[in-house]
C-alpha cells in the first residue's frame, strides 16, 4: 500500500523511524519532508501530504508528525476528503478508524515514544472501518 508522511522539525526523528518501519511492513512511503530537525512550518508538509490522500492519486493514508499534533491535525482537516486523527494511544487509532475512517494519523512527537507510535500505526493500517451507523455520522462531516 502506498502511504504518505511528513512532519516538521519535532517530528522529524519519529518521520524517519516510522517510515523504516513502513518499508518493513512492505509499504511504499512517499516522503512530503522535512528532511532535517531545522525549526520549519507545519503547514508547508501538513498540506502536501492532505493533497496526496484527498486527491486519491493511489495513497490511502497519510501519517503526520508535529510536537502536538494539533498543527497538522488541524491543517491537514482543511482539505475536503480528509480525516485526520491525533491519536495517542493504540486505543484512539483503533477508534479512529473503526468509528470515524480516519485516513490520516497524526501522532504528537513530545507526547507518546518512538515504539508507541508504531504500534499505533500499525494499529491504524490494520483496522477497518465498520460503517454502519458510523457511515452517516462521516457522511456530515465534511462542509
Amino acid at each position: 500500500m502506498k502511504i504518505c508522511i511528513g512532519s516538521d522539525h519535532a517530528g522529524f526523528d519519529y518521520k524517519s523511524y516510522l517510515t523504516d518501519k513502513l518499508e518493513a511492513m512492505g509499504h511504499t512511503v512517499i516522503d512530503k519532508g522535512t528532511d532535517n530537525p531545522d525549526s520549519v512550518d507545519y503547514p508547508d508538509f501538513a498540506h502536501p501530504v492532505a493533497e496526496e490522500v484527498a486527491n486519491n492519486r493511489g495513497v490511502r493514508f497519510g501519517v503526520l508528525i508535529c510536537g502536538s499534533a494539533n498543527g497538522v491535525a488541524m491543517t491537514a482537516n482543511k482539505h475536503q476528503k480528509i480525516r485526520a486523527a491525533i491519536c495517542w494511544s493504540e486505543e484512539i487509532a483503533t477508534l479512529a478508524r473503526q468509528h470515524n475512517n480516519a485516513n490520516i494519523i497524526c501522532i504528537p512527537a513530545r507526547f507518546v515514544g518512538k515504539p508507541k507510535a508504531a504500534k499505533m500505526l500499525s494499529t491504524f493500517l490494520e483496522t477497518k472501518f465498520e460503517g454502519g451507523r458510523h457511515k452517516r455520522r462521516v457522511g456530515k462531516i465534511s462542509c
